[in-house]
């Protein structure tokens, strides 16, 4: 079998970096991170081979693999925590784990599978990526977009768990039910679902018999919620206490 020649040798640094920058404008990240990686082995210490680690991981993220993003992030602020594109290495690390689990978190398509054992696992990475690049970086110019990730995060990593308890409390699991969304408002008490969470909770327990948490429960969702709909449907001989935790799902 002939032997291979490799057309790059010889090359300088700045012919495999302008090479491999051509090959990501294309939209050719494999390509990308050969020229990339050569870059970086052969003149490890230059100025170039540091921006091919950052661009390494750029090219797996545009390439939808957000575990290889991660790594050569992680790998890049190991390397060089005092670079001063190392925050530009955070946001991207949080931007990796938080197209990862979009999916999930947009809750398209659920139905009714069984989906209670997912594990949004790669937001709550995201989420804190963005945390320490704000907390590292405040002044940095991801900083805004990554705090308003961050919101977004926390309102959907609090959906996923009322949406769990929902599910639970449909197929009768209500200590699960009660667990996750006791979960959700001990964690994300901010979250715009709080209120749907605390009123599963009075379900939950309402139906487990444990009247005094289920009457905890519904005074912490008076005091917060005065106005809620759940309760405020909830009128003794006037509307059924099924009409109340129908809206529950809604």
């Amino acid at each position: 079998m002939p032997e291979q020649i490799d057309e790059t040798t010889g090359w300088s640094a700045q012919k495999l970096y302008t090479t491999a920058k051509e090959k990501m404008n294309d939209g050719n990240y494999t390509d990308a991170v050969k020229f990339f990686e050569k870059l970086e082995a052969r003149y490890p210490y230059g100025r170039y081979a540091q921006q091919a680690q950052l661009e390494i991981a750029y090219a797996y993220y545009k390439d939808n693999e957000p575990a290889s993003a991660v790594a050569a992030c992680d790998r890049f602020i190991k390397l060089h925590p005092n670079h001063p594109n190392v925050d530009y290495a955070y946001y991207l690390k949080g931007l990796a784990n938080f197209n990862e689990d979009l999916g999930l978190l947009s809750r398209v398509g659920l139905g009714d599978k069984d989906l209670t054992d997912r594990d949004p696992k790669a937001s709550q990475e995201s989420f804190d990526a963005f945390k320490e690049l704000v907390g590292k970086f405040p002044k940095s110019k991801y900083a805004p977009d990554a705090e308003a990730r961050m919101k977004y995060l926390v309102n959907a990593l609090a959906s996923h768990e009322v949406f769990v308890a929902k599910y639970y409390i449909k197929r009768g699991a209500y200590l699960a039910a009660v667990n996750r969304a006791q979960y959700a408002v001990q964690t994300y008490p901010q979250a715009p679902v709080t209120e749907q969470a605390l009123a599963l909770m009075v379900k939950g327990y309402d139906e487990l018999g444990m009247n005094d948490l289920r009457d905890d429960s519904m005074r912490v969702l008076r005091k917060n919620f005065p106005n809620s709909q759940y309760y405020t449907q909830l009128t003794p001989r006037e509307t059924p206490w099924w009409k109340f935790w129908e809206g529950i799902f809604n």
